[in-house]
């Protein structure tokens, strides 16, 4: 659970890196020596955390915190953090940056969805924030709508370039935002790519995964269907999964060196096990035999990962939204 101990704490990781420019790993293509500019000036929001997506989803972490738990003693600096930050102008320069010809392909499909879920955080607020960065959001949603039709095939990482992540978090927003053309883009395109997987073999996690490629194409899918629909397709996708098969989705994953920014991304894999097995579990019959294993799987993923979310600023970075994601699953006001 999302205790209050536990969202000041997260809270605290994240104010000391949203607004820490170094180190900063950029997503910047130079087309001239007039493009050698750093972080903070070429976005002026999200220049933080080492690089721009951990950065957004940084803000959505603080956005939920302050919402779940307003009486945190960081509430305050959380607040006057996103009034220094979501001005006018400087969603108008984040929005700028995109106009760039060479900007095309900044932070597909990843950094996209995460913006969106930020915006779907901060339309539950009573705050002009939302209102202020809708332009940004807009501008991402279109980049969407540009994308799908052209994506034919879906790309099945465990890591950033995943579709299935990116059009979960997307159908949030879509939901939240109620756009309504967008979530019946999405939910086609979802449908297309996934809706004939059969019999996953749950071969991960792979060195640098910090998603898990087979249960996330398992949550997207319940974003994307009736749950009626998803519970048959499910039956069919991981047919032995009431058995603890595959095995290794029911494994915690361990990462040989947090220090290194690659293999610490393996306890991104086992918050993400947790926020889809609870997910999966919360869209299941009540009576299904795979709902008390699901949720204990999800409960001992949380625990292998959750003593690491700070320590090292290769995880701590972005750590804590993932777990954020498994503590909150399928319950939004948990």
């Amino acid at each position: 659970m999302l205790t209050p101990a536990l969202a000041s704490s997260f809270a605290r990781i994240a104010l000391g890196h949203v607004a820490r420019e170094y180190p900063n790993k950029m997503d910047h293509v130079l087309e001239g020596p007039n493009d050698v500019r750093g972080p903070r000036d070429l976005h002026p929001i999200f220049f933080g955390s080492f690089d721009w997506h951990s950065c957004v989803h940084g803000y959505w972490l603080l956005a939920t915190l302050l919402r779940l738990h307003p009486a945190i003693p960081e509430a305050a600096a959380i607040r006057a953090l996103f009034e220094a930050a979501f001005t006018p102008a400087k969603v108008e320069a984040e929005r700028a940056y995109l106009d760039r010809p060479s900007a095309r392909g900044f932070e597909r499909p990843y950094g996209w969805a995460w913006l969106l879920k930020l915006q779907a955080e901060l339309l539950a607020h009573d705050a002009p924030w939302a209102a202020i960065h809708q332009p940004l959001a807009d501008a991402f949603a279109d980049r969407f709508h540009a994308f799908l039709p052209k994506a034919t095939y879906p790309v099945r990482t465990g890591v950033h370039s995943s579709t299935a992540f990116a059009a979960a978090l997307a159908l949030d927003y879509a939901n939240a935002a109620q756009d309504h053309a967008l979530q019946d883009r999405l939910q086609a395109r979802v449908c297309d790519w996934y809706a004939a997987d059969r019999d996953a073999q749950g071969w991960e996690p792979s060195l640098n995964d910090f998603l898990s490629p087979t249960l996330m194409t398992a949550a997207c899918m319940i974003r994307a269907m009736p749950g009626p629909t998803f519970q048959v397709w499910f039956r069919d996708y991981l047919p032995a999964a009431h058995l603890g098969r595959p095995e290794s989705l029911f494994t915690p994953a361990v990462s040989p060196d947090r220090s290194d920014g690659q293999m610490a991304h393996l306890d991104g894999v086992n918050f993400s096990r947790a926020w889809c097995w609870r997910e999966i579990a919360a869209h299941l019959p009540p009576d299904d035999p795979l709902r008390p294993i699901a949720e204990a799987t999800a409960q001992s993923h949380i625990a292998a990962s959750l003593p690491h979310v700070a320590g090292d600023y290769m995880g701590e970075h972005w750590l804590a939204s993932f777990a954020l994601l498994a503590l909150t699953a399928s319950n939004p006001t948990r």
